[in-house]
């Protein structure tokens, strides 16, 4: 039992009742002992120890309930990073980066998650070459795991004269941020640069270098903060974006090296997987994954998901997102 009892020492959650079940357990070891020398005292022990018992099992079942529950949330984080980068098809292809963010963020809203702005690249029309948002709730990451990949649109662009359809692309990644993870950064690991922030914010922003940007010197991965008023707090927060990416780079690795179940890999697959199309001509949104279609796209980008995450939550497998949709 004193081998058992240190994983609940060791959880900051479990410490204290780990404290109280060791002192039950010298009650039970001082009752036993003195059941034994006194033998009139042994019906009396008895009771005491039936007692003791049952607040021993009381206080492993919450403990061990307290662990399960740690554990699931390590597997499924509650804290996600949502990035979106434009793709092949210039303005269209940002215009789409943004119609998807603002379709993440609406249908983030409706599951009452969080949801703050860590930076944005916006084009001249309102697009974004890329972003990248923290969203925060219960379930975060096991809905939203799955939308990590190429997401392809078809339609005519307002600009089009000749009303030809053109196809644009963008990337999304979804990365957990975990509590407890083996990355490890040393300051010689990295490069910090600051700068001014751009865009609205009033003079403050643009007049102190609050935007930081963190480069890992060992992978080349780049992570920027923009959207805090002081350095210190954009920072923290691209921080927290290298690590999630570094971590998801390890599981990443480890998935393709050890598993061969493509559903367990999917939601850190490379951005290069087209998994995705949107065909607006036909009002049509197609998981290639899945092989299922929706309709309805206009209430779909305001953020009603629930019959695409819910398809992909359930699907007892997933094809190659290589399919195209014409």
């Amino acid at each position: 039992m004193e081998n058992d009892i240190q994983k609940y020492k060791d959880n900051q959650k479990t410490s204290y009742l780990a404290s109280v079940l060791e002192n039950l357990l010298k009650q039970e070891a001082d009752t036993k002992e003195m059941a034994a020398s006194d033998p009139e005292m042994a019906k009396l022990a008895e009771e005491d120890l039936k007692n003791i018992e049952t607040q021993k099992n009381e206080l492993l079942d919450q403990m061990n309930a307290i662990l399960e529950a740690e554990e699931k949330e390590e597997e499924f984080p509650n804290e996600i990073i949502l990035e979106v980068r434009a793709g092949a098809g210039g303005d269209e292809a940002a215009l789409f980066a943004k119609e998807l963010a603002d379709m993440y963020r609406a249908y983030a809203k409706l599951q009452g998650w969080g949801v703050e702005v860590i930076d944005e690249s916006q084009t001249s029309i309102g697009g974004y070459k890329e972003a990248s948002f923290e969203i925060h709730g219960i379930g975060v990451y096991k809905k939203m795991r799955f939308e990590t990949g190429v997401h392809r649109i078809q339609r005519v662009p307002n600009t089009e004269k000749n009303g030809r359809v053109h196809t644009s692309t963008a990337s999304v990644a979804i990365l957990p941020i975990r509590k407890r993870t083996t990355i490890e950064i040393k300051p010689t690991d990295i490069e910090i640069e600051t700068s001014r922030s751009g865009g609205a914010g009033g003079q403050n922003v643009n007049k102190v270098e609050t935007a930081v940007r963190i480069i890992h010197k060992a992978t080349g991965i780049d992570v920027r903060s923009t959207s805090q008023r002081n350095q210190l707090k954009n920072r923290e927060m691209a921080m927290s974006l290298l690590l999630a990416k570094l971590q998801a780079k390890k599981d990443e690795e480890e998935a393709s090296e050890y598993s061969a179940d493509r559903k367990s890999q999917i939601g850190t697959a490379g951005r290069s997987e087209k998994i995705r199309t949107y065909n607006i001509l036909q009002d049509r949104i197609t998981d290639h994954r899945i092989k299922t279609s929706w309709h309805n796209i206009e209430k779909i980008f305001l953020g009603y998901m629930d019959p695409i995450i819910d398809a992909l939550e359930n699907a007892k497998e997933f094809g190659s997102g290589d399919e195209t949709d014409e």
